[in-house]
């Protein structure tokens, strides 16, 4: 019995309990009996026995296996956005400003037009170049957009791609990122200097142009030496030619009001004397601010004394004349043009610049006219907005007035003639819609958008900036007349018809900023960039693509 015993357990020495067997297994001694297909796991996508894999038909089968997927015959992600084309009939600013707008991962990967060293390129040395040429175009007065636009071509011509240029008021700043896992090299440079000489920002832009361009071999050492160059080269005016355009503009601005040949003298003396006045202060370090105070006093005191001592002139015309010579109309333009293309800083940094400006100015000729009421001068205000019309005569004192006015600009002799036609055009255009009887604000601003259009295509055409064939050509449609006009009713004490003739002013002066930035934009109308149009069937495609 113990034997039998042992024998019936099991062979790890555990007894077996009858939970222990399943109620589906066979009984022992018994052979499993084959299963059917009912019993067996079957797939509704199985094939039935006997039936092989059909081939697709025009139009798929149930049976049909499914097609291996691959990666490569997926469709992308999303759809690159167009390069900007890259040919000599573009030009660099254009190619610039669309890969600014563009973000930093979708832009298109830098094509050297300079030879790299075989060790790379230079990183600092191409951050440092770039921040030099950005600062003589920024304290020539260029537009920040611009700025960004020579500095963006500068570091992608040496090879330095994922670079973000940053422009302000009074900072310039670059980083440089090589690749996502390496660590940005940042530069920044601060812009302490400003100064009005469109030469020099001429031979800034060829040299930008020049490291543009592939055909054109301009190595780092070749770059700081025409640099240098350019720093050091002398204004193209001596300063007694700067002086007497000075006069001269003032005269042909009282000419343009309704002044004759007495009044012109007068006023380009008064003219003179305040230039030679401000050039004394800025010798001696004053700032800005008080430059414009002292050099708005001898033209008013010129007006002042014509009108104590009686003499049948328009003295009115004198002070005008002068107020022409000094409103900071290329400075009021820069600042609108950063507003309206998205550089907020900086335009509210030059609208400020802009209104310290004029307030010296009001400054300066309120204290010469409330001397002169005091001494029995009376002036007569609405002599001030009484122009008579004389195209012939106003036509040709307009033109001088911008030849003069590009002179003082330190523009080169080829460009003068240029920006002197445009004015002309400018003024004649102001008239004819003048005596249309059109508001005077829609007559500006047609008039200077009219100089936009054409500053913006001599520009294009020859590779340069667009302000010097710009600035001095918006000098007749200045707001002298009304700025005088409220000046003098402040000093006699009606404030409500001051206050309102100062926004008349500035009213003017805000269609003359816009309407060149509009003309300049007007102007991508009439420039066939290559390959614009199938750039902007890529551009729609990709927004379907992205959903929006």
């Amino acid at each position: 019995m113990a034997a039998q015993s042992e024998s019936q357990e099991p062979e790890d020495g555990k007894p077996r309990s009858d939970e222990h067997h399943s109620a589906f297994a066979p009984p022992p001694g018994t052979s499993p009996v084959p299963g059917t297909p009912e019993d067996a796991p079957t797939s509704e996508f199985a094939l039935p026995a006997g039936a092989g894999p059909v081939a697709p038909g025009p139009e798929g089968s149930a049976f049909a296996p499914p097609s291996t997927y691959r990666a490569a015959d997926s469709p992308p992600a999303f759809t690159p956005l167009p390069a900007p084309p890259r040919m000599t009939e573009s030009p660099w600013q254009d190619r610039m400003r669309t890969m600014l707008r563009m973000p930093v991962d979708v832009r298109p990967v830098a094509e050297p037009a300079q030879r790299p060293p075989e060790a790379g390129p230079a990183v600092g040395r191409v951050l440092d170049l770039t921040l030099r040429i950005g600062e003589l175009l920024l304290a020539g007065g260029e537009g920040a957009e611009d700025v960004e636009a020579a500095m963006f071509a500068v570091a992608r011509s040496y090879g330095l791609d994922r670079c973000e240029p940053t422009v302000t008021f009074t900072m310039l700043s670059i980083t440089h990122q090589p690749s996502l896992v390496d660590d940005p090299v940042s530069a920044n440079r601060t812009v302490r200097r400003r100064g009005t000489d469109y030469t020099r920002l001429a031979a800034v832009y060829r040299l930008v142009d020049d490291i543009s361009a592939p055909e054109i071999e301009v190595s780092l050492e070749e770059a700081y030496r025409r640099l240098a160059e350019i720093r050091r080269n002398r204004h193209p005016y001596p300063t007694w030619v700067l002086t007497a355009a000075a006069g001269l503009l003032a005269g042909a601005a009282s000419v343009l009001v309704g002044g004759g040949v007495f009044v012109f003298f007068a006023a380009a003396l008064g003219a003179v004397l305040g230039d030679r006045l401000a050039w004394i202060c800025a010798g001696r370090g004053l700032p800005e601010f008080y430059q414009f105070v002292v050099a708005a006093m001898p033209p008013a005191a010129m007006g002042v004394a014509l009108k104590i001592a009686e003499i049948d002139v328009r003295a009115s015309a004198v002070i005008t004349g002068g107020l022409f010579a000094l409103l900071p109309g290329r400075a009021l333009v820069a600042a609108v043009q950063d507003g309206l293309t998205g550089y907020y800083i900086t335009a509210s940094a030059r609208l400020l610049e802009v209104m310290y400006l004029f307030i010296g100015i009001i400054i300066g000729v309120l204290v010469v006219i409330y001397v002169g009421l005091q001494l029995g001068a009376a002036p007569d205000p609405d002599d001030v907005l009484q122009i008579p019309n004389r195209p012939p005569v106003q036509i040709a004192a307009s033109m001088v007035l911008v030849f003069t006015f590009a002179i003082l600009l330190q523009q080169e002799r080829s460009t003068v003639w240029i920006v002197t036609l445009n004015g002309g055009v400018a003024w004649v255009t102001f008239g004819a819609l003048r005596a249309a009887e059109l508001p005077p604000v829609l007559c500006t601003a047609v008039a200077a958008g009219l100089v936009g259009l054409f500053g913006q295509l001599f520009s294009r055409y020859r590779y340069a900036s667009a302000l010097p064939y710009v600035t001095a050509a918006i000098g007749p449609l200045l707001p002298g007349s009304a700025t005088y006009y409220g000046l003098l009713s402040i000093a006699e004490n009606r404030l409500d018809a001051g206050l309102a003739s100062l926004t008349n002013a500035a009213a003017l002066a805000l269609a003359i900023a816009i309407g060149v930035n509009l003309g300049s934009e007007t102007s991508r109308l009439f420039m066939r960039m290559p390959g614009a149009a199938s750039a902007a069937k890529r551009r729609a495609a990709a927004k379907r693509t992205r959903g929006f």
